[in-house]
């Protein structure tokens, strides 16, 4: 037995071994994200007009989530870092399945049908892959070297290639990010920085000719200039707006948006659901938000500084980190600073998969935390 799991047991009087005691959860990040989710549940009863059934649906979805983080809390943080490829390869070959016979909506092509729900592989993955980059890389020196660096970006290609193939160019985009962070925060050298954004640069050209399809470069033209097609590409970004600022300070009350209510806001209880809250809140109801994000990034990161091993410090980070990419992207999106890609706002939006897969990585984080107090 190596020295640091007999650290890590505690030995009974009966000579049985115990690895803890009571249930391995993060009591205040249970309480933020318990907020989160009461917020979720009354905007997206508002942004339905009181249609109680997402309500209910979406309640199922997080006691659903609850269950699954609570028992991935139970699991030793080493646990995670050993079955990290087989969650990993699960989820690409979900991503295969898809396009041999997925789901398509809308001229997207992103669920796979199990029958009683729609499983979307791309939400998934965007724990899978800081998941296992952060395996490959606590098993190597620190800082990365040029050889692990090159096969810790194959493994971050293959699922971004196969979810633009869907075509999902915002999920794919987020992928990659939840991927690369783990890199930057596993002190990824400064010459590696300058070529990777050098590179990006220069693939921008061929991003827009031979990349991104007729529609994605029309979102990209709207942001430019919404104006030019009111009830066309740009109806959604000029009605995110009009809600947003009609919203003031303390906003129209509950279930009194204009906006929404009315139906002028498109897809209110998903993408766009953050003018809803405000339009009815108001700029104080978006700070509370954020000041919530915030404090469950904060603790986050608290949990990465104190982890014991590698791995737990940079699956601990990486999830601060791309939870916070994800909020930043959602926002800038419906107040028009960039494009619309339709990135969902974490753990407030309506969504099955997406709810799921953040609680299952807050599972993961727990996990971390326990092994911390534990050692």
């Amino acid at each position: 037995m190596q020295s640091s799991d007999f650290v890590r047991q505690l030995q009974t009087p009966g000579g049985n071994v115990k690895v803890s005691k009571g249930v391995n959860l993060d009591y205040m990040l249970v309480m933020i994200l318990l907020v989160l989710c009461v917020i979720s549940l009354l905007v997206i009863y508002s942004a339905t007009g009181q249609d109680t059934f997402y309500v209910k649906r979406q309640l199922i979805f997080m006691m659903a989530g609850f269950f699954i983080m609570s028992v991935f809390a139970q699991f030793p943080a080493r646990i995670w870092e050993r079955w990290a490829f087989v969650f990993y390869a699960g989820g690409v070959l979900s991503l295969a399945a898809v396009l041999l016979g997925g789901v398509e909506i809308n001229g997207a092509q992103r669920w796979l049908d199990l029958g009683f729900t729609r499983l979307q592989p791309s939400e998934l993955m965007k724990i899978c892959v800081p998941l296992m980059i952060s395996s490959y890389i606590a098993k190597q020196a620190i800082p990365p070297t040029f050889q692990h660096v090159v096969l810790a970006v194959v493994l971050i290609a293959l699922p971004v290639f196969l979810v633009m193939r869907q075509p999902d160019l915002g999920t794919a985009l987020l992928i990659s990010v939840s991927g690369f962070l783990v890199l930057f925060l596993a002190g990824l050298k400064r010459g590696y920085l300058i070529s990777a954004f050098v590179l990006a640069l220069a693939a921008l050209p061929s991003l827009w000719f031979f990349v991104m399809r007729d529609y994605q470069k029309q979102r990209v033209l709207t942001l430019l200039n919404p104006q030019d097609d009111k009830l066309g590409a740009g109806w959604n970004i000029i009605q995110s707006t009009t809600a947003i600022g009609s919203g003031g300070w303390y906003g129209k009350g509950w279930t009194h948006g204009t906006q929404s209510q009315l139906n002028f806001l498109p897809e209110s209880h998903t993408d766009f659901i953050i003018a809803v809250l405000a339009e009815e809140f108001g700029l104080v109801g978006v700070l509370t938000l954020c000041g919530i994000y915030f404090l469950l990034m904060g603790r986050c990161l608290f949990i990465g500084i104190n982890a014991p091993s590698m791995f737990g410090r940079l699956m601990a980070g990486s999830v601060a980190f791309t939870f916070f990419i994800f909020v930043f992207v959602n926002l800038s999106m419906v107040s028009g600073i960039l494009p619309v890609v339709g990135a969902p706002l974490p753990l407030v939006s309506y969504g099955g998969t997406a709810i799921v897969t953040l609680f299952a990585g807050f599972g993961i984080l727990m996990s971390v935390a326990a092994d911390s107090k534990q050692r």
